[in-house]
């Protein structure tokens, strides 16, 4: 990792729609590495906003934290005007296909770590908010990119379709709450948070059960 490494957010508006409801949502896009290559975390909404921010840097790959439409909104078409891979965990193969359902993705099973700008990416698998929702880690740099997985007061929702509450919890409990305490969350709706600023409270969630 070099000393141009950095993360640049992107927010985007747009639709998210599941079981009958849709609401209006703002969301999170992570253009992640220097300033030479990057990966981009989620493709929600708008892919003028998202390729203005890349500029003329290569993509690496289009990385997604779960199969929610508004995370995948332009996933598709990103991929192509970047000329970039688009990841995502197979288990959420089926909400991708209700917002995609003639293209294809590639598994990021298949690439446990992902190497940018002179460091790694590395794919932790946290279903719970469904079940193939992931969230990216960068070691050296000391940041989570949690989609939905984790915000700061809490656990992303589990009361829809393909979610589960004792699954987040144990996710974020075995899986997050491992990484160092300083450790940077950065989230897939409004503001980040730290490991250490939300782990204090596992316990809490459980209690109120959501």
């Amino acid at each position: 990792m070099n000393g141009s490494f950095r993360t640049e957010k992107v927010v985007t508006t747009g639709e998210f729609s599941i079981d009958g409801q849709t609401w209006e949502v703002s969301n999170n896009v992570w253009i992640v590495g220097d300033d030479q290559e990057v990966v981009v975390v989620d493709a929600a909404h708008e892919t003028a906003a998202i390729i203005d921010a890349v500029g003329d840097r290569n993509v690496v790959a289009v990385l997604c934290t779960h199969g929610h439409n508004d995370h995948i909104t332009v996933a598709p078409e990103l991929g192509v005007e970047l000329c970039a891979p688009v990841l995502l965990h197979p288990a959420d193969a089926v909400l991708w296909k209700a917002t995609h359902p003639e293209a294809s993705f590639w598994s990021v099973e298949s690439h446990p770590r992902i190497g940018v700008a002179g460091t790694e990416v590395e794919v932790i698998h946290t279903p719970g908010h469904s079940h193939g929702s992931t969230c990216f880690y960068v070691p050296e740099a000391g940041q989570l990119f949690s989609g939905d997985t984790l915000f700061a007061g809490g656990p992303g929702a589990t009361g829809r379709s393909y979610s589960d509450f004792p699954t987040i919890i144990g996710s974020i409990r075995d899986r997050l709450f491992s990484l160092p305490t300083n450790t940077r969350v950065n989230t897939g709706h409004g503001e980040g948070t730290t490991i250490g600023a939300e782990s204090p409270y596992l316990e809490e969630w459980i209690a109120r059960g959501h």
